[in-house]
Order: structure tokens, then C-alpha cells, then sequence
């Protein structure tokens, strides 16, 4: 199966890629997502070994700011069970899990963050969903789209 490129989503104060860079083996699960969209691209699509755009959705200036692999495929959101949880949902179980999430590795930092402004300049990305202004916190990459952002950010600006 080919491998699939994928965009996370996180606000810089609430996980940002400096802290998954200073996680245990710089890896992290990633929960709390609550879009059926998004759940069915972690449960049903993203697979071991996909690439991940790590991006800062919060801030002054939402941008990309490093690489991932995923090295977990999607498996039950467990924080949907846990009541003081801040994603719980009382509708979830262990036996019938609605929300799911996969585990992600810091691969490395962009040479400089892309911001979404930058991004938006690149006439390769006029179609990412990204651009489309999309909320989803999972969204897909083409293959196109990746090599164009990997080359950008070698690009001085």
C-alpha cells in the first residue's frame, strides 16, 4: 500500500512540536479528536509509516512547523472514557468506541516554520485542503503537496 501524507492539527500551547520533540522516544499519541471526518481518517485511512505535517493551528501565525511518521495506526481514543478527561464522552466505551487515535513520531523541524500566509503564496498548494479553509484537525496531503511544502521550506524567505 502506498504511503499517505497526512496534516495534524495543535495549538502551540496545547501540544506543540517542540513538545513532541521532548516526549519519550519524541513520540506521542494523538487523541482527542472529535469530527467524525477526522475520526474516520484515523480509524479507517492513516497507517503505520504515513508522513505528517506537524501544524501550529493557534497564534499569531498558524504555520507548519516539522515532520512525523505515524507509528501507530488507529486504535480507541481511551481519554473518550475517562470522565475528568477534557475529551470525554459519556456516549464512548471500551466496547464501543466512537473516537479513535494513532500514535505520531517527531521526525525533525523544518529548517523554518511555513507559516499559513507563505503557504498560501505557493501556486502548487492552491488545492491542499488546508488553503480551503478547512477546521478539520486531520486532513490528507497529496503527494504533490508535500514535495512542494519540503521544498518551500528549504527556500530562504
Amino acid at each position: 500500500m502506498a504511503k499517505k501524507y497526512w496534516l495534524l492539527k495543535s495549538e502551540p500551547d496545547c501540544f506543540s512540536f517542540t513538545d513532541l520533540m521532548q516526549a519519550p522516544d519524541r513520540t506521542t499519541y494523538w487523541d482527542g479528536v472529535r469530527n467524525y471526518q477526522a475520526r474516520n481518517f484515523l480509524r479507517d485511512e492513516i497507517k503505520v509509516g504515513d508522513q505528517v505535517l506537524y501544524y501550529h493551528s493557534g497564534g499569531p501565525s498558524p504555520h507548519i512547523a516539522g515532520l512525523a511518521q505515524v507509528v501507530r495506526a488507529g486504535y480507541p481514543d481511551h481519554t473518550a472514557f475517562v470522565p475528568a478527561a477534557d475529551h470525554f464522552d459519556p456516549k464512548s466505551s471500551p466496547d464501543d468506541p466512537t473516537w479513535y487515535m494513532v500514535d505520531i513520531q517527531a521526525q525533525e523541524e523544518l529548517p523554518r516554520p511555513l507559516p499559513l500566509s507563505e503557504l498560501r503564496e505557493v501556486p502548487a498548494l492552491q488545492d491542499m485542503v488546508l488553503l480551503q479553509r478547512s477546521r478539520l484537525s486531520v486532513q490528507p496531503v497529496t503527494a504533490d503537496e508535500w514535495r512542494a511544502i519540503l521544498a518551500q521550506a528549504k527556500r530562504p524567505r
